[in-house]
């Protein structure tokens, strides 16, 4: 289960529970906002399929505690590709 929480600009805390419960501090854009998911996509929806993607290839545990949203890109260069896969699937 995939938990989202805004904190303060541009902040969000993300918990996901899986076996393990982790928590994951986000830091999105608008522009990021803007550049991976439109302007009729919310943060929490972008956050929520970002970590679905992440899931898919990593367990909760490895992913990073605290990053800005790009650098999930660094990582895992299909991101940006795969991601409009993941929000349409809600």
């Amino acid at each position: 289960m995939i938990r989202i929480e805004k904190l303060e600009d541009p902040e969000w805390l993300v918990t996901v529970e899986k076996g393990t419960t982790t928590t994951h501090r986000v830091r999105v854009s608008p522009a990021d906002l803007l550049r991976f998911a439109g302007p009729d996509v919310s943060t929490e929806k972008l956050l929520e399929a970002s970590f679905r993607f992440l899931l898919e290839r990593e367990s909760n545990t490895s992913i990073l505690s605290s990053f800005h949203l790009p650098v999930i890109q660094r990582y895992f260069p299909e991101f940006e590709d795969e991601l409009p896969r993941y929000l349409a699937k809600g």
